[in-house]
């Protein structure tokens, strides 16, 4: 869907304005069970309310007249309640449906000093080099605004005219009220030849993020041109100083959430190495190991047995029976298999993260890719238990999917709704590449290594018979929000040691012995690329569970 349409004359800016396709699910959002200050409408921050806008005026758009693909859109929050106050302007990519946020605030408690305080000045960051008294409405201006002493500001102001901006147009935040924030995600990057420099457009998130960090994203955009890594930005984000976390879902809200928006996971139609529950893996056979006894110990179904607790420190971990059933764990149970879920607070609160991890008793061997060759491996890449993961990203303030991250081997992307398949309404499609179980939105053919190259680890993933629905398949094992006992967390996942054994082999021997039969020109680059690629593709360390990872705490790694 290609995120301009047709253009209108917009009087009172004096030019003709696109107008946009918007997104919007397939579904209707439904009534959530009640609770507190989930999807509300407004979030409190302590001194600060804030309200999502999604209702936007275009105001100016680059290459408007050229290749949309590269073209970048700035918008006015519009429809602001009264009481409300702008803090910055919004923008996104030409190319995709209309849909963003921007926050806008007041003030609900006085401590001091106000909480909002208009700018005293503004600050020109940038326009086009050619604009000139004739044509000035074709062009963006770029304006900073600055801020009072012990003020921030969190956001830019776009004009298509070249004065400045009213003082009213904006508020600055009161700096003990905002958090560090870094730029992402480069949205526009083009060269002033009469300033001899190079002006940018990033969108902005907290520089701290994670279920107990407090940084909220105001939904702006940063520019500069100016602007270096290292550099501390001039903008700010939100700070969210409400303890209790009020705008959090309750229990019932959370199990709503999931059957309304719980993903389908599809496994490739040639997959061997499918999902199971983890008491199925325990109850057929699962062994726990322990440095220096060679013999291993049956595990309990619930994992009770399990050592909990400490640290990774390679005294324990889980492997396969050897007696000839471990052909039989290797596959899993399909029948079995069920989605275990973590929920917890993302960026200060502003969101839900629903974690939705699947279970493998066994992670498959990788397929090289060298041009138009495939080269399928015998050990690279199969190792024992397989943890990867999902994560539904909900708006607190109306329970909207915003987007979905999929885990691929040791990293992962953030995926908008608007670039995701639904399956039963509001239902995500996530699908599973074959033997490595990394997730995709689309079936297809991907490659991680080098796309230019065409030289690398390839994952394919199709739709099949096998499937596991999270909207009935699951279970939630932690939301540490809620407080204490509010969720049960099974025992299995106390255990914070390997669930599989390091390997004995050189996996990295089989990709050298495959590549130095390559053309000269193409081993070297092969080479390269292979040698980039992380530790966990080669199966060389056994795998350690969910609590384990970063992002059980933190963000997700993108």
């Amino acid at each position: 869907m290609s995120g301009c349409g047709c253009l209108y004359w917009n009087r009172v800016t004096d030019f003709m304005a696109p107008v946009f396709d918007s997104f919007s699910l397939p579904s209707p959002i439904p009534h959530w069970p009640p609770g507190d200050g989930f999807a509300t409408g407004k979030i409190d921050l302590g001194e600060l309310e804030v309200r999502e806008i999604t209702k936007f005026e275009f105001i100016w758009g680059t290459d408007m007249s050229k290749n949309r693909k590269k073209g970048v859109n700035f918008f006015k929050p519009v429809e602001i309640p009264d009481g409300y106050f702008c803090l910055g302007h919004y923008s996104q990519p030409d190319e995709k449906p209309l849909r963003g946020f921007v926050l806008v605030a007041r003030e609900v408690s006085k401590t001091g000093s106000p909480a909002l305080l208009k700018p005293i000045d503004y600050t020109l960051v940038w326009c086009p080099d050619d604009w000139n008294e004739e044509n000035v409405h074709s062009h963006g201006y770029f304006w900073l605004p600055l801020a009072p002493e012990g003020y921030k500001a969190v956001g830019f102001i776009v004009t298509n005219k070249p004065a400045k901006p009213g003082l009213e147009e904006i508020r600055c935040v009161r700096d003990d009220l905002t958090e560090s924030c870094e730029p992402f995600g480069l949205l526009y990057n083009t060269h002033s030849k009469i300033a001899e420099s190079t002006f940018l457009v990033w969108k902005t998130r907290p520089c701290h993020r994670g279920m107990l960090e407090k940084g909220v994203s105001v939904g702006t955009f940063f520019c500069s041109c100016l602007w270096s890594p290292g550099d501390d930005l001039n903008i700010a984000c939100l700070k969210n100083l409400d303890v209790k976390m009020q705008s959090m879902p309750n229990l019932d809200q959370v199990h709503a959430l999931i059957k309304h928006y719980g993903p389908t996971f599809y496994f490739h139609p040639d997959e061997i190495y499918l999902p199971s529950s983890v008491p199925w893996f325990f109850e057929n056979g699962a062994l726990l190991y322990r440095k220096g006894e060679p013999e291993g110990e049956r595990i309990d179904p619930t994992g009770s047995n399990l050592p909990t607790g400490g640290r990774n420190d390679g005294e324990y971990w889980i492997d396969l029976p050897k007696d000839g059933t471990e052909k039989k764990l290797k596959r899993g149970n399909l029948e079995s298999a069920k989605l275990y879920i973590h929920v917890k607070p993302a960026l200060g609160g502003s969101f839900t993260d629903i974690v939705i991890w699947v279970f493998c008793p066994f992670n498959g061997p990788g397929c090289l890719k060298i041009g138009l060759m495939n080269y399928q491996l015998s050990r690279v890449g199969q190792h024992v238990c397989d943890w990867e993961h999902v994560a539904l990203r909900i708006s607190n303030f109306t329970g909207e999917l915003w987007s979905l991250y999929l885990s691929q081997h040791s990293g992962g992307v953030w995926v908008a709704a608007t670039d995701l398949e639904f399956i039963d309404g509001n239902k995500p499609i996530v699908y599973a590449s074959r033997n490595g179980h990394a997730h995709f939105p689309h079936p297809g053919e991907f490659l991680q290594g080098s796309a230019n190259l065409r030289i690398g680890i390839r994952n394919t993933a199709a739709p099949s018979k096998y499937s596991v629905d999270s909207s009935r398949d699951y279970e939630i094992v932690a939301a540490e929000y809620l407080g204490e006992g509010a969720v049960e967390e099974p025992c299995w996942l106390q255990y914070m040691r390997k669930w599989g054994p390091t390997t004995v082999h050189d996996s990295r021997a089989e990709v050298t012995r495959i590549v130095n039969r390559l053309p000269v020109g193409v081993r070297y680059a092969a080479a390269s690329v292979f040698n980039r690629l992380p530790n966990e593709l080669y199966g060389e360390d056994g795998p350690t569970g969910p609590k384990e990872k970063a992002s059980w705490m933190g963000d997700e790694k993108c």
